[in-house]
């Protein structure tokens, strides 16, 4: 298996499942509901639904520099996306809007060439290697929190 394959492997078990560190983040959400999702159980603390959706924002981003986009000093409003509707229906729309940047980060993944690895991300001085391992790592620090905020939640 190339490289490419084994980081994108890396990031569906984060996401879907057989993570060897144990729930991944789709069985972490399965049970979170629109109410809980929303609910600030930590003073200060982001809310589920919030950790969500930088989730999903920061694959996005990823996806961009593969594709040649300089992205540098991400606003708030792109890092921590607000939640506005708090609706089950709205809930269900950002698990699904997760869902889709995880799976096309991964194709996207898959597909990149080994050698490509070691080029620099446009406007930064780290290489795709880093930055693809980094997104791994920067899912499951989350799902971290997620599991967190639920048990606070009781």
């Amino acid at each position: 298996m190339r490289e490419t394959e084994q980081i994108a492997d890396q990031l569906r078990r984060a996401y879907e499942g057989e993570a060897w560190h144990g729930p991944s983040l789709k069985e972490i959400l399965a049970d979170v509901t629109a109410k809980q999702a929303a609910a600030r159980p930590v003073a200060g603390a982001h809310s589920i639904w919030e950790i969500v959706r930088h989730i999903a924002a920061w694959e996005g981003i990823v996806l961009r520099r593969m594709g040649g986009a300089v992205v540098k000093n991400v606003g708030t409003e792109v890092d921590w996306p607000p939640v506005r509707e708090t609706s089950v229906a709205a809930w269900q729309r950002t698990l699904k809007a997760l869902q889709a940047s995880n799976r096309k980060l991964r194709t996207a993944i898959a597909k990149m060439t080994d050698q490509r690895l070691r080029a620099r991300v446009p406007g930064k001085e780290a290489s795709f290697y880093g930055e693809l391992h980094g997104i791994v790592q920067h899912d499951l620090y989350h799902a971290g929190q997620i599991a967190l905020l639920k048990k606070a939640l009781g």
